[in-house]
Formats: C-alpha cells, sequence, structure tokens
C-alpha cells in the first residue's frame, strides 16, 4: 500500500505546480449551498464568508513565515522528487511539511468561502489524499538520502500537525526575509487574492445589496489592480530590481 501511495505521490509530484491552480478554478463550479439561508437565518451567507476567511488567511501566514524564514527549493529537479540538505529550520522545526499545511488551509478556506458542499466533501478530501501521496514519496526519497539524519527528525517533529512548543524563540531568533518572501510567492498569492475577489462579488450578492452595477464596477476595478500588481513583482523579479538579498 505504502509503494503505490509513493508512486502515486511520484505522479502528482510532477504535477504540484499545477495543482493549487486545478483545484481554485474548480471553486467556480455550480453546486449545492453548504450554508444555506433556510439552515442558518437571514445572515447565515456571514458564516462561510467569516469563517473561509479567517481559515485561507491563516493558511497563506504559515506559507509566509514558512518562505520568510528558512526556505527549501521547491519543484525538485527534472520534475522528481530532490533535495540537497535536510532543512529542519524555522518552521521545518516545528512541522515537516509547513507549506502543504500552508496549501491545505488556503485552499480549505475558499472551499468554505465558496459555499460549495461539492468542493468541501469531495474535492477538499482530494486534495489531502493527493498531499499524503506527495508528502510519502518526498519522505522515500529522503529516508534514502538521508536515512537516521531524517528518521531522527521524523521522530522530533510531526508530519502534518504544527508543535507549538519554541515557536516564539524561532520567530526571535531569526529574521524574516520579505524580499524572499515576494518572490517565492508572488504568484500563489495573486492567484490566491484574485479567487477570493471574485468568490466575495459572485457567490455573496448581499455584499453589495444585490447591486449587479455595483458588483461588476468593483471587479473591473480590483481584478485589473490584482493584475497590475502580477505584472509589477514579476518585473521587478525578472529585471534583477528585486533579489532576495
Amino acid at each position: 500500500m505504502k509503494s503505490s501511495m509513493v508512486a502515486i505521490g511520484n505522479f502528482f509530484f510532477r504535477y504540484r505546480n499545477f495543482l493549487f491552480i486545478f483545484f481554485y478554478a474548480l471553486l467556480f463550479l455550480p453546486g449545492w449551498e453548504l450554508f444555506t439561508e433556510k439552515r442558518f437565518g437571514v445572515n447565515y451567507y456571514w458564516i462561510p464568508v467569516i469563517l473561509g476567511l479567517f481559515i485561507t488567511v491563516s493558511g497563506q501566514l504559515v506559507r509566509a513565515a514558512t518562505i520568510g524564514l528558512a526556505y527549501i527549493i521547491r519543484g525538485g529537479r527534472d520534475r522528481k522528487v530532490y533535495a540537497e540538505e535536510l532543512v529542519t529550520s524555522g518552521i521545518f522545526n516545528h512541522c515537516r511539511n509547513p507549506l502543504y499545511v500552508g496549501n491545505i488551509g488556503m485552499l480549505a478556506g475558499v472551499g468554505i468561502l465558496s459555499n460549495s458542499a461539492f468542493y468541501v466533501l469531495v474535492m477538499i478530501p482530494l486534495f489531502l489524499f493527493i498531499y499524503q501521496a506527495i508528502v510519502l514519496a518526498e519522505e522515500d526519497f529522503l529516508r534514502r538520502k538521508f536515512g537516521e539524519q531524517f528518521d531522527a527528525y521524523a521522530r522530533r517533529v510531526n508530519r502534518w500537525l504544527p508543535q507549538p512548543a519554541g515557536l516564539m524563540g524561532t520567530f526571535a531568533s531569526m529574521q524574516f526575509n520579505w524580499r524572499r518572501y515576494i518572490i517565492k510567492e508572488y504568484n500563489t498569492f495573486h492567484v490566491w487574492i484574485g479567487g477570493i475577489i471574485l468568490l466575495l462579488l459572485l457567490k455573496y450578492p448581499q455584499l453589495t445589496g444585490y447591486d449587479t452595477e455595483k458588483r461588476n464596477r468593483l471587479m473591473l476595478y480590483l481584478i485589473p489592480i490584482v493584475i497590475v500588481s502580477y505584472l509589477f513583482v514579476r518585473y521587478l523579479k525578472k529585471s534583477g530590481r528585486l533579489k532576495e538579498n
């Protein structure tokens, strides 16, 4: 069973950069609502909005802390699992897969924000299965390459559940590299924030007083701002004006 999961994980690892975008696109499929007015009352829509935003923002904060403190090379080599060294500092000292934990939080949050029962009950479990397989494939590689060093790390640090003990000390002892965060995260961040804007405007007409023209104007203003911001950061990165150090 484990060997099968490793094989599945190696397969999905090749395409993991597209997984987030693929699952994000499915947020806009029509379907049954998870929270309904009949079940929760006239102000029911605040439940998925507040809960979804809290979870998805928490996921992004986990990713930000991970990337800004101690980063690992993503994408492997030749679309295969690869690592030059075993990174155990920063947030990796408290969780073995903090970037994936952040991704799960981000996607689960926007799934709740989409108010889609299908997405929360079907797509999120599928996403968790895929990530579990990817992690098992990565751990298989790390165990073969680093041996006892990885085994000792795995015994000390949880795979998924972050360990809060000593977390404040980690933040106090390391400097947050905001340039690296922007460079490494700007793609994911802009897709994420753009999706949130569209979900709020398209799924919750209550927020604009059921005024379609007002909703369309907001979309016309906000989405171009996200696109221009993305292009500006991309320009800074490609031109060398924004570097990690």
